[in-house]
């Protein structure tokens, strides 16, 4: 009984060590899209492809896969602003645009039933660097593709304050 308290204990111990080890020792800080970072994206998503004939709603999210800022361009459908709003999350969440998720998704069909994803094309991950800091959605164009183009003019619009 002895030998297994002991056992018990130092096993404990080093997990409780090794733990420590491979936590930092103070506040975590990480980059995350700003407000009036996500409002320009969206809006200069919107004119592109408003520019382009299309009538679209994009979505920023920020490194969490929460909403920072909407815009649903006038004459949209309704859908726009859930189909955009999953683009995003789609991207954010896996770290890819939206439109790999479409090949990832097929070798591995249980994908598609994470909750609030979609396997669309239009939205793309929002990078600083390396890190994946927010993700912008765009849907109501005629094709995934057409919505990746704006969903890219918003990411290049605030590409030098990321």
């Amino acid at each position: 009984m002895k030998n297994m308290v002991t056992t018990l204990f130092v096993a404990a111990l080093s997990a409780v060590s090794c733990f420590g080890q491979a936590q930092p020792e103070g506040p975590v800080t990480e980059k995350n899209v700003s407000l009036s970072v996500a409002a320009e994206a969206a809006l200069a998503a919107v004119e592109k492809c408003r520019a382009d004939g299309f009538r679209v709603t994009a979505v920023v999210l920020d490194r969490a896969g929460v909403i920072k800022s909407v815009m649903r361009d006038d004459g949209t459908s309704t859908h726009t602003v859930d189909t955009a709003r999953k683009k995003a999350f789609t991207s954010v969440a896996f770290r890819i645009p939206s439109n790999d998720f479409i090949q990832r998704s097929e070798n591995n069909p249980g994908l598609r039933a994470i909750e609030g994803t979609i396997a669309l094309g239009g939205g793309l991950p929002i990078r600083s660097g390396n890190e994946v800091i927010g993700a912008i959605g765009v849907g109501g164009a005629p094709s995934g593709d057409a919505d990746t183009v704006c969903a890219q003019a918003g990411i290049d619009k605030v590409a030098g304050r990321l």
